[in-house]
């Protein structure tokens, strides 16, 4: 076999591994789960689901308002009627300075995170902020988005392990689109951001102009100071994306080497 087609296999086999362990799977395990709990189903969440939702928020972060006993126990957590975020791994993390949260129990604002299929952290508050500034709450941002994000990634692993059974060149451009994750990512945030800036409503408690919010870094809404930066995930998906160019390029080598 052709050293490169061996070295696109191990590329895109690591991006596949990546993206299965830290989005796809944990998105399957959970789906719906978020329904059940709001539906007072919780008795048909499996165990599975569960474990798995225990064991990926070990380390994330936690409401001021969970109770300790509840950290990474998924039945705690809808016992006590705590925030319950998804999942997946966060992608993107963005917080705000209110002047009426004391600093001391939110030293980095109200933090929320962005995920393939959802949020976690402080989204009841942050939708409070953003009723008081006339913006819509957080889950009418990328709802089709996070609708197909599992199925979207579901064919995208399918389509990586054909690429890795098989060396059509056809195939090879599947491999484009792992790479352009990050890219994907970034510009679809920025529309979200985007359309919450220009579509106010009359609701909030005074009136600000159309505004873009900060895509990267830290920034202000009315007097509220904002914080914008990557999570692990996205840090993730940036490693997904080298792996998949570099497959990418590896079985175009390979191809071209054995056709000529």
């Amino acid at each position: 076999m052709h050293k490169s087609i061996i070295k696109a296999r191990v590329f895109a086999t690591l991006a596949l591994i990546i993206l299965s362990l830290s989005f796809t799977f944990p998105m399957i395990a959970f789906h719906g789960t978020l329904n059940k709990i709001d539906n007072g189903k919780k008795d048909e969440i499996s165990s599975f689901t569960k474990n798995i939702w225990n064991l990926y928020n070990q380390g994330r972060y936690k409401s001021v308002t969970t109770p300790k006993e509840a950290y990474n126990n998924l039945d705690e957590m809808i016992s006590s009627a705590s925030e319950i975020g998804v999942a997946s791994l966060p992608i993107w993390a963005v917080s705000l300075e209110a002047p009426n949260y004391p600093k001391e129990a939110f030293p980095d604002g109200i933090p929320v995170y962005f995920h393939f299929d959802g949020y976690s952290g402080e989204v009841h508050e942050m939708n409070t902020i953003n009723h008081y500034v006339g913006m819509d709450p957080m889950w009418i941002g990328g709802i089709i988005e996070r609708e197909i994000g599992i199925y979207a990634l579901l064919t995208l692993s399918i389509g990586m392990i054909f690429f890795i059974a098989y060396n059509k060149k056809i195939l090879n451009y599947i491999m484009l689109i792992p790479a352009s994750l990050p890219l994907l990512f970034i510009a679809d945030y920025s529309y979200w951001l985007y359309w919450f800036g220009h579509n106010l409503h009359d609701w909030g408690a005074f009136k600000i102009k159309p505004f873009m919010p900060t895509v990267f870094g830290d920034g202000k809404i009315a007097q509220f100071t904002t914080h914008s930066y990557p999570s692990i995930g996205f840090y993730l998906i940036v490693a997904i994306g080298l792996f998949s160019l570099l497959a990418f390029f590896a079985k175009q080598k390979a191809l071209k080497e054995l056709n000529q």
